[in-house]
């Protein structure tokens, strides 16, 4: 044999011996090809590139939601829960390859030197940034950036109809995010509040909510969850204490190296917030995690019917793991079980992430999310709710009291490529730098401006005109059955650039039907009897 091959094989030993005393054979044998790469390799290698990929590679092998990310992943992924940012302070959108300014949060920098709704930040320090095709995510790294420090932009606004432009320095501050992007009565006893996210303000915007909305009369809450991914745990937590009596059960955590960790409401002097009056919370396959806890314990305690379909299924507790370089890995240390015992999560197989991402595209296909008599429950799944002991079934999600269908005769291959292009929110953008004056003039609040501006036949001419525009083939007979969907996407956009975010849900709210289903049921006797055991 030769020499040179036996000097490496000889080193690789050596370092095994080394390494063995310390760690158990499975580690020593990761540790001896790692060392072994960046030592005798034929080419250069980048070592953190290579731990980085082996630790993928080993997540991958488990659940579905055990994962790695990177540092600056770890900082983009945390921001959203932390509940604050430091930036300009402004909500936008990208359309022709221009970031136009939909709002400015009030009081922050953006307001504070004049930027206003309608504006378009074509430079950021003197670089362009519109027609470029930047990225969003390069976008968001020059608009953002350390409490204090300033940031040049140059912005085009339409003076008279007439194109200028105007450059302001901005002082960036702490721009909070909110969990709560509407509340409002729907009428005299019924409230609204839609949660997006669980994250560190989550309950203090709700309390907050709730105080606004009983001091209107607020005797009935409707609650929406859908497409909310869920968050922090503790404020699933806190959420429902503000429904449930003290030292009530809210979820529980358990795992083969993690003891059964029981959660419970958070003790208060009195009553919870709003611990009596109807609840009916929405949901649907998109509901996930702190969601599901939330509904979850909800429906456990009869405390509220879930009305809508069955929540995503994510029941699996990450612990953060940080490492030194600000990196992260979340390891899967557990599962949630609501107060009866049930399972949040769905089924999966370990190391087979394609087939669990298909999931909701079974369930389409399937026909569970079209027709209730297509769900299927196991009598071994059957548990019984704790106060009134109705029947619930567990077996990944949470299953609705009151099933509602989606809904997709409206959504057609038409309506679906106007929207991949944008051209709703370009449309959108258009007409109100055109008609922003006029409309704030006519409309004094949202309320009026739900209640009377109505998507004329010229406004669904010209949005025709850009599809044209743009090559999209167009089919008459698909317009006319996506016209009901198309005018209310129109209006609610115009609503929210006009307003704000709680505007747009709540011409959306009047499509919906998910929430005209929780509507109907709070305010009728099928609320009791759904509360009823089953004989």
């Amino acid at each position: 044999m030769n020499k040179k091959i036996l000097l490496p094989i000889a080193g690789i030993a050596l370092l095994g011996a080394a390494v063995g005393a310390q760690y158990s054979a499975p580690r020593q044998k990761f540790m001896m090809v790692e060392n072994a790469i960046s030592r005798f390799y034929v080419d250069t290698v980048n070592e953190d590139k290579l731990v980085e990929d082996a630790i993928r590679g080993m997540l991958e092998g488990l659940d579905p939601h055990s994962s790695y990310s990177d540092p600056e992943e770890t900082k983009e992924m945390n921001e959203p829960l932390a509940g604050n940012f430091s930036g300009i302070g402004i909500s936008y959108n990208m359309a022709s390859d221009t970031l136009w300014v939909i709002s400015t949060v009030s009081g922050g920098p953006s307001e504070k030197v004049g930027i206003m709704p309608g504006d378009r930040i074509i430079a950021v320090n003197d670089t362009v940034i519109a027609g470029v095709k930047m990225k969003t995510r390069d976008l968001q790294k020059r608009l953002r950036g350390p409490k204090g420090t300033d940031v040049d932009v140059k912005v085009l606004r339409s003076v008279n109809n007439r194109p200028d432009t105007i450059n302001f320095t901005i002082t960036r501050a702490d721009i909070p995010i909110y969990s709560v992007d509407a509340a409002y009565m729907v009428d005299p006893a019924t409230g609204y509040i839609r949660i997006n996210r669980f994250a560190a303000d989550t309950s203090k915007e709700v309390r907050e909510a709730l105080a606004k909305l009983q001091k209107q009369g607020m005797k009935n809450l409707i609650l929406d969850l859908t497409d909310n991914g869920g968050g922090y745990l503790n404020a699933a937590v806190e959420l429902v204490s503000e429904f449930l009596p003290d030292e009530s059960s809210v979820v529980f955590t358990e795992g083969t190296n993690s003891p059964r960790q029981d959660l419970r409401t958070h003790p208060r002097k009195g009553m919870p917030m709003f611990g009596d009056g109807r609840i009916a919370v929405m949901v649907n396959q998109f509901s996930a995690s702190a969601s599901e806890i939330t509904s979850g314990a909800l429906q456990d305690w009869d405390r509220a019917i879930i009305v809508g379909r069955r929540t995503f299924g994510k029941g699996l507790v990450q612990r953060p793991i940080p490492l030194p370089d600000g990196s992260m890995v979340r390891l899967t240390i557990a599962h949630y079980y609501t107060p009866t015992g049930r399972d949040i999560q769905k089924p999966y197989t370990k190391g087979d992430k394609e087939k669990y991402g298909k999931d909701l595209v079974d369930r389409l296909n399937s026909g569970e999310l079209m027709h209730a008599d297509s769900i299927h429950y196991a009598d071994s799944l059957r548990v019984y709710t704790l106060n009134k002991g109705r029947t619930i079934y567990g077996g990944g999600g949470i299953s609705p009291d009151k099933f509602v269908p989606l809904d997709t005769t409206a959504n057609t291959k038409y309506y679906r490529n106007v929207m991949a292009k944008g051209l709703f929110n370009r449309f959108v953008m258009n007409y109100i730098d055109k008609n922003r004056k006029q409309l704030l003039k006519k409309y004094k609040n949202d309320d009026a401006f739900v209640k009377d501006f109505e998507i004329t036949p010229e406004m669904l001419a010209d949005l025709k005109a850009m599809a044209d525009k743009e090559g999209i083939e167009y089919n008459a007979e698909e317009a006319e059955k996506s016209l009901p969907l198309a005018r209310m996407q129109l209006k609610a956009l115009i609503g929210r650039d006009l307003f704000d975010q709680a505007t747009y849900f709540k011409v959306y709210n009047t499509w919906d039907p998910i929430f005209r289903e929780a509507l109907r049921v709070i305010n009728s006797d099928e609320y009791d009897r759904l509360l009823e055991p089953l004989k």
